[in-house]
């Protein structure tokens, strides 16, 4: 008897499921959990972002925009890039709205990939780089940072990786995971390799307004950068809109237009409302990120401090709203450590691993939640480590 046919890709099986979400659906089962596992701001969306997209539904605005979307909001990015780095971007040509920086993701991979192009890819990262990179046919490089270096890539270790079938660098800073900020110094050595080797930098600068006690680089605004960089931002962190679902790419217009004939093909537009909403957050928003930001860098110094005293060695993040300390002091496996003090002490962290084989050793604790809890939280770690330490 002739064996089932399957109709699952192939691509697809191969890519596993995500290692944050099981943690999630353990936790949702469970009462008086404290998450440090969601990379969400605990903040609503500001009001007057939230007034602009009603107003908008008050107006009519339900209708498709242009592919490439609202020409006013990408001005306003346009200008946006300009005032903060000095870069330039042409709003007709050179920006492209998207559904959050998941969309922007697979457009640039999409568009840029053939089978078998290597992308080399920083780790630990975020967990959708390297299944996204496989989804368009192309073979993510992983390469290995660590904590004695804040977690920065070096220009040697990505020379190191690149192989005749190099096509691009994904870079993604500030970290998620680890919260590390890229120097400038680093930055140009990286650019000088970037040059040699003819490559294309895909450069996610999604939490680059949440930086404490240091300088986000913009790396196409790098000399001689511009021209082989996608830079992909969105408005999910900074101005707490993740359900809006809406972020941009920028980067020259002919590779601008490859990914724009994927998205008029798969998503037609980003949500309208949302895009006004966006508007309202480039315009108005600002004072609410400073405030986020100034509270993030409150509970950024509760965790850190509070992780180092229990014995969880931390790295001091100065970025994004994650920590990323060792668990070296219990013995255990990131796995066993993530499920045991969930169970135990109902914290919910996510294991290392979950962002490459990079994060063994570590979990991810997001201080985007109150600074209350995250005091509840270290108390109950610190419980849990003596047990265990």
């Amino acid at each position: 008897m002739s064996r089932a046919r399957t109709f699952v890709s192939d691509r697809v099986a191969a890519i596993p499921p995500s290692g944050i979400r099981r943690f999630f659906d353990i936790a949702a089962t469970m009462e008086d959990v404290i998450s440090l596992g969601i990379g969400e701001p605990d903040f609503t969306t500001p009001q007057p972002i939230v007034q602009a997209g009603i107003e908008a539904l008050q107006r009519g605005e339900t209708h498709y925009t242009s592919n490439s979307g609202l020409m006013e909001l990408r001005r306003a990015i346009a200008g946006h890039l300009d005032r903060l780095y000095g870069q330039t971007y042409n709003p007709a040509s050179e920006v492209l709205i998207t559904v959050g920086v998941s969309e922007a993701l697979y457009l640039a991979f999409a568009a840029t990939l053939d089978d078998g192009d290597e992308v080399i890819i920083p780790a630990p990262c975020f967990v959708s780089y390297a299944p996204e990179v496989a989804l368009a046919g192309g073979v993510p490089v992983m390469i290995e940072t660590r904590a004695d270096d804040g977690w920065q890539v070096t220009a040697q270790a990505i020379e190191a990786a690149i192989t005749a079938r190099t096509k691009a660098l994904l870079l993604g800073y500030p970290s998620n995971p680890t919260g590390a900020v890229m120097t400038r110094e680093r930055l140009n050595e990286i650019a000088t390799v970037v040059k040699r080797h003819d490559l294309l930098v895909i450069s996610d600068e999604l939490y680059d307004r949440l930086v404490y006690g240091a300088d986000h680089v913009c790396f196409p605004s790098l000399p001689g950068m511009y021209s082989r960089t996608v830079l992909l931002n969105g408005f999910s962190k900074a101005y707490a809109m993740t359900g809006w679902r809406v972020g941009y790419i920028a980067g020259p217009a002919e590779l601008l237009d490859m990914m724009r004939r994927v998205h008029q093909y798969t998503i037609m537009c980003a949500p309208t409302v949302s895009q006004w909403a966006a508007l309202a957050a480039i315009q108005m928003g600002e004072p609410f990120v400073q405030e986020m930001r100034a509270e993030y860098d409150r509970r950024r110094r509760l965790i850190v401090s509070g992780l180092n005293e229990i014995g969880l060695t931390c790295f001091e993040p100065q970025g994004a709203f994650y920590a990323f300390p060792s668990i070296a002091v219990t013995g255990m496996s990131d796995n066993d450590f993530a499920e045991k003090l969930l169970q135990e002490e109902r914290v919910a962290v996510v294991p290392g691993n979950a962002f490459g084989e990079a994060g063994r050793g570590y979990v991810r604790c997001s201080y985007a939640t109150a600074y209350e809890k995250i005091e509840e939280a270290l108390e109950r770690m610190r419980r849990f480590v003596r047990r265990h330490g």
